[in-house]
């Protein structure tokens, strides 16, 4: 299993899949990256590269009781990128 440490120290699992041009989920509450199984697997098979990652406090990602904003989602995302 993959994970990015943030900059405020919580683990975000993520997936990172196939090559070619990158396409990033990010998904809804009370949800996590398997809600994106099926469509990450398309386009996979259509060459691309697929990034998912379970937003903190969801799925495999660190349960945390705080960072729950837009500002750390955007900041964890860009982790995911970065790494």
């Amino acid at each position: 299993m993959s994970f990015v440490t943030t900059g405020d120290g919580v683990e975000i699992f993520y997936k990172d899949w196939g090559a070619g041009r990158p396409v990033m989920f990010h998904h809804g509450r009370p949800l996590s990256s398997d809600a994106w199984d099926a469509q990450l697997l398309f386009l996979v098979r259509r060459g691309h590269r697929v990034i998912a990652h379970d937003r903190r406090g969801h799925g495999r990602s660190a349960q945390v009781g705080h960072g729950h904003d837009m500002d750390h989602y955007a900041a964890d995302a860009a982790a995911v990128v970065a790494h």
